[in-house]
């Protein structure tokens, strides 16, 4: 009901388990999909790495309870954009879907980075190098660590004395070079492989 009162917004289908979801999402090919994670049949996570791996252009937003639900970082590796949690405002919920239908990932909150955070601290057996971030120019490495720490591009270039535009070039090319599907897992990776640490 929320979604419908938008103008600019058109619910395409509603789906009870995670099966369904991935069929009618193959059917209808939406912008974004509303995820539970705990479902019948196929749990969110599953149907977000397989929504990841058919509909690489859908963009995924997970819903989860912020403390009770450790598999929120799963589901974020699997190929989500983003998450909200359960009890998210009206204006957030629309706000949320606008942002990732643009193509941004759902970052900026501050319990977002904290929750990266703390899944990846926890996660057993960090690594701390990666085949790939060589790849990376001196540039391209430091505005994959200004991103990581919750930086707006604009924020980065004001840090980097750089302009915007060439922060979203950087952007680019570090998605590029290391197969990054948006900035939430940019923050990922940076965590995992220790360009960042979870108290930064």
């Amino acid at each position: 009901m929320i979604l419908e009162a938008q103008d600019d917004l058109e619910v395409v289908g509603e789906a009870g388990d995670g099966a369904v979801a991935v069929a009618l999402a193959r059917e209808t090919a939406p912008d974004v999909v509303l995820m539970d994670i705990r479902m019948p049949r196929m749990d969110g996570i599953a149907a977000t790495r397989e929504l990841a791996s058919v509909l690489p252009a859908t963009k995924v937003l997970v819903l989860t309870t912020f403390d009770l639900d450790e598999y929120v970082y799963d589901a974020l590796a699997a190929g989500a954009s983003g998450f909200l949690l359960k009890d998210v405002g009206r204006d957030d919920l629309v706000a949320a879907v606008r942002v990732v239908a643009a193509g941004e990932a759902l970052l900026a909150p501050t319990v977002t980075r904290r929750l990266l955070a703390d899944f990846v601290r926890s996660r057993p057996v960090p690594r701390t190098t990666a085949p790939g971030v060589d790849v990376l120019t001196g540039r391209e490495r430091d505005t994959l660590e200004l991103l990581a720490r919750g930086l707006s591009n604009a924020e980065a270039a004001r840090e980097l004395y750089v302009t915007e535009h060439t922060v979203k070039t950087h952007v680019s090319n570090v998605f590029l070079k290391l197969g990054l599907r948006d900035r939430v897992h940019a923050v990922i990776y940076a965590y995992e492989h220790g360009i960042v640490k979870p108290s930064t």
